[in-house]
């Protein structure tokens, strides 16, 4: 999946807790929600408000969660294991490590193999 797709993909499915997200998903959206700070932060600071990085972290909150909950299905995890982010250090580095693992081979409880039928032709 590259990064345009991951993007699309992640706001279409911008409440979607079902189903499961492959890496590349999940870490390009990591990579638009830091790019996206980023450059509402350097925006903030010309116009001296804090309110475009404020709704742009409003616009990618649910989405954030929702293929972080998909990102775990992928690896077999109930989506419930994302509380951990509540656990300082810890639950975040716990995450990490999931986040970095590759998927279960196959369908799994989720549903389908996400990089299987990224595959598949269409027909």
């Amino acid at each position: 999946m590259d990064f345009p797709t991951a993007i699309r993909t992640c706001f279409n499915k911008y409440v979607d807790f079902t189903g499961r997200a492959a890496r590349s998903e999940f870490w390009y959206f990591v990579l638009f929600a830091i790019l996206g700070n980023i450059a509402m932060g350097l925006f903030d600071r010309v116009i001296g408000m804090a309110i475009l990085g404020t709704l742009f972290g409003l616009a990618i909150l649910l989405p954030g969660i929702a293929v972080s909950v998909r990102r775990l299905h992928d690896l077999g995890r109930s989506g419930w294991w994302y509380l951990l982010v509540f656990i300082p250090v810890i639950g975040w580095l716990v995450l990490l490590f999931w986040y970095v693992q590759p998927g279960t081979s196959g369908a799994n409880e989720y549903g389908p193999d996400p990089l299987a039928s990224a595959e598949t032709p269409a027909q």
